[in-house]
C-alpha cells in the first residue's frame, strides 16, 4: 500500500504529532486533556471529530488523539499514527466496564494482555491464537509511576470485545472465570497493531460502569472525573 499523510482520517501534517500520543476514545475527552492539561497547544485534526493536538506537558512534547469507538475505529487510527506520522507510544486512556468482584467505579486497571472477540488477527494468518499484550516498557513504567504518586492499581488480563450490546446480557462474565477483570473495545487492536509495526502500547483503563452491580458514572464524570489514568499516561509519556 502506498498511503501518506495526511489521510482521510487524520488531516495532521507529517511531524505534528509527538513521539507519544494518548489515544481516548471520547474526543471531548481528548479536548479535555489538551485543554487542562497540556501548554503551547495546538489542535492538528478534526476530521469525523476525531479531535487531535499537539503540546507540552511539563516540557515534555505530548499529542492527544481520539480514536472512537471500537476495534476498527481505533486501529485504523492507530495504524495511519504508529505507519504514517512516526508514533512510537500509544497508550489509550479509557473506560472499562468492570466483571471482577473486587472491582468498584473508579478504580484504575492497567491492562495487562487483552483476550478478544474480533476479526482483525485473521489478517495476519497465523498458525494458532495470538497473544494482545502490552508493551512492557510502559507497563512497568506505569507501575513504577503509579506506585511514586500512591495510585492503587489492578494489574490483568481484559477482554476487547466488538459487541457493545450482547444478545445475552451475561454471556462476557464467562471471562471472569479465566481471571478477566473487565470488558472495553479497544486494547486488543491497539496491542497487535504495535506488536505488528515493531511500536509500544499500554491502556490505562478506568472502571466507569459495573456489569454486576450496575453501578455506573455520568457521561460528565466519564469525560472529566477519569484524571487519574490521564495524569497517569502523561506522566510516563516519553
Amino acid at each position: 500500500m502506498s498511503i501518506q499523510a495526511p489521510t482521510h482520517h487524520i488531516a495532521a501534517q507529517k511531524g505534528d504529532f509527538a513521539q507519544t500520543v494518548l489515544m481516548p476514545g471520547d474526543p471531548l475527552r481528548a479536548k479535555f486533556i489538551a485543554e487542562t492539561y497540556l501548554e503551547d497547544v495546538k489542535q492538528i485534526n478534526g476530521i469525523r471529530c476525531m479531535y487531535a493536538y499537539t503540546g507540552f506537558y511539563k516540557g515534555k512534547r505530548v499529542s492527544v488523539m481520539a480514536g472512537g469507538i471500537g476495534i476498527p475505529s481505533t486501529a485504523t487510527h492507530a495504524w495511519e499514527l504508529y505507519n504514517l506520522y512516526d508514533v512510537k507510544n500509544i497508550i489509550r486512556v479509557g473506560t472499562t466496564g468492570g466483571m471482577a468482584a473486587n472491582l468498584e467505579v473508579g478504580d484504575l486497571i492497567l491492562a495487562m494482555g487483552a483476550c478478544y472477540h474480533t476479526r482483525l488477527v485473521e489478517q495476519y494468518k497465523l498458525p494458532g491464537t495470538y497473544s494482545a499484550i502490552a508493551s512492557y516498557p510502559l507497563l512497568q513504567a506505569a507501575v513504577d509511576k503509579a506506585r511514586e504518586l500512591g495510585l492503587e492499581l489492578k494489574v490483568g488480563n481484559v477482554i476487547s470485545s466488538d459487541i457493545f450490546y450482547p444478545e445475552e446480557d451475561y454471556s462476557t462474565l464467562d471471562w471472569t472465570k479465566m481471571g478477566v477483570l473487565s470488558v472495553e473495545m479497544e486494547s486488543a487492536a491497539l496491542y497487535t497493531l504495535a506488536a505488528r509495526h515493531g511500536k509500544q502500547a499500554l491502556s490505562i483503563l478506568t472502571v466507569s460502569d459495573h456489569l454486576i452491580t450496575g453501578v455506573k458514572a455520568s457521561a460528565d464524570e466519564r469525560q472529566k472525573s477519569f484524571t487519574a489514568m490521564m495524569e497517569l499516561a502523561l506522566e510516563i509519556a516519553e
